[in-house]
């Protein structure tokens, strides 16, 4: 084998694989912050309203910052977790904080430890059924990059095709068990951070998610399927999996020399504006076109190729989508497109954003101005430049005209819970739009988004082509 370059820092293999261990982390977590909460709850009946408000927000970041700092040691579902966390509201926050603490529980993929190579060659060699020789000519030992559940490498097959392989860490599939059944104890951290979800059916749906992510002859699927719904695709890239040498716990892939996410963001602004409207209509067109949600389009999921094509990594985190479930989410952006603020109320109970028992407790004009808020760059036509803030500072001067006390915002907002079938579509959308804010993407991604979303005419000659490919297909 080659390719072993410098050794993984030495805390890459610290992956506690016991219940005990892990059960002890959680465990930990949700005592220590439980008895912080009280503490606080209990100073703030002597606190004047705005202290008590303070002491509230101070709290939140401090229990959402253990959490980053806790799961992200931890690898497998615990991390899931922390990456579910982060699609919802985090109650009582200001929008500048919420934002920065949602993103670092989005990211807590990033910067993940490879584990030694000698640790992943012996469960390699049971699932290929012999020494990595036998299929591989060469193998870089070196991860080149890794996330929660497993870690990449680049190797050539003996057959001279060039690949990655993507090898599931030893005995996460253990710990991530161990993990599913921990994950109800997080209910009360949870239903502190965001009191109107249903923390325990999105647990529910968390639990199935994972389960299926661990399966990698099951993203393998995942990926064919798209691969051929995107070949010859005018501007994206899918790669070919080798499915004769893809295992449980090993998938193989034609391997992609691609620029990766960080050079692209110092590109000149024309080739940003065109890699952010590819990134845009890939997932925006896999969910409202093809019904199927990709909960994972995490920025290190796509490179650009020399010939312009975007390449699409990571199947793993995949979901159908109903037809019930898409009419539901282009209600809501009719609605916030046409400032209907009725039409709103009813297409968030219908879709189940609002429970029926609540919907009498919540102004639908207030909500309006929440869901513009929260997906007017999408559901509204007009061109937007992420990263413009004097544009941004414009637009919450009209979305925000009578200023409501904090508590009172609070109060509508914890009226609202979210669906547990949407929380792939919900995170796709949270990860897309910070990477186009990343990017200082600018488009009219309202109209782009009608495409997808009712059915309106290509927006853009990127639209155009790819109009004409599935018309071709």
């Amino acid at each position: 084998m080659t390719g072993r370059s410098e050794e993984p820092p030495p805390e890459a293999g610290n992956l506690p694989t016991s219940r005990i261990g892990r059960t002890a982390r959680v465990g930990g977590l949700v005592t220590g912050q439980g008895l912080r909460w009280a503490g606080m709850r209990t100073a703030n009946r002597l606190r004047t309203p705005e202290r008590a408000e303070a002491a509230q927000q101070e709290r939140t970041a401090a229990l959402v910052n253990e959490l980053v700092d806790q799961l992200s040691r931890m690898r497998g579902a615990a991390m899931k977790v922390g990456q579910m966390i982060s699609m919802v509201d985090l109650d009582g926050l200001p929008e500048d904080q919420r934002r920065d603490l949602q993103t670092k529980l989005a990211s807590l993929r990033d910067n993940v430890p490879p584990v030694p190579f000698p640790k992943l060659e012996q469960m390699m060699r049971k699932e290929l059924g012999g020494p990595l020789t036998k299929v591989f000519s060469e193998f870089e030992e070196q991860a080149f990059a890794a996330a929660s559940i497993g870690q990449v490498h680049r190797a050539v097959t003996v057959a001279g095709e060039q690949v990655a392989v993507k090898v599931q860490y030893p005995g996460v599939a253990e710990a991530v068990e161990t993990d599913l059944r921990n994950a109800m104890m997080l209910l009360p951290l949870v239903r502190r951070l965001a009191p109107g979800l249903d923390a325990k059916s999105l647990f529910a749906e968390l639990r199935e998610r994972i389960s299926e992510e661990l399966d990698y002859e099951l993203e393998a699927q995942h990926q064919r399927r798209i691969e051929r719904r995107f070949k010859n695709h005018p501007f994206i890239f899918v790669p070919r999996v080798d499915t004769a040498l893809s295992t449980r716990r090993i998938l193989v892939t034609e391997y992609v020399t691609a620029e990766r996410y960080d050079t692209v963001r110092n590109k000149p602004e024309p080739e940003r504006d065109r890699f952010g409207e590819i990134v845009f209509r890939f997932y925006f067109g896999l969910a409202y076109r093809d019904r199927i949600a990709l909960g994972d389009p995490h920025p290190g999921n796509y490179l650009l190729r020399a010939d312009g094509k975007v390449a699409f990594l990571d199947y793993g985190l995949l979901r159908d989508i109903s037809p019930q479930r898409v009419d539901a989410e282009r209600a809501i952006a009719t609605a916030v497109r046409d400032k209907d603020p009725e039409s709103l109320k009813t297409a968030l109970i219908t879709g189940g954003y609002l429970p029926r028992e609540r919907a009498g407790a919540v102004d639908p004009d207030l909500a309006l101005r929440m869901m513009r808020h929260a997906i007017r760059w999408y559901a509204v036509p007009g061109f937007r430049r992420f990263g413009d803030d004097a544009r941004r500072r414009g637009r919450n001067r009209e979305r925000d005209p009578d200023e409501r006390p904090a508590a009172d915002v609070r109060e509508q907002m914890n009226q609202f819970t979210l669906p547990p079938e949407t929380v792939l579509i919900r995170r796709m959308h949270g990860i897309v739009g910070v990477v186009l804010w990343q990017l200082r993407a600018g488009a009219d991604w309202g109209a782009i988004a009608a495409e997808y979303l009712h059915g309106e005419r290509p927006a853009t000659p990127l639209g155009v082509a790819e109009a004409g490919h599935f018309r071709d297909d």
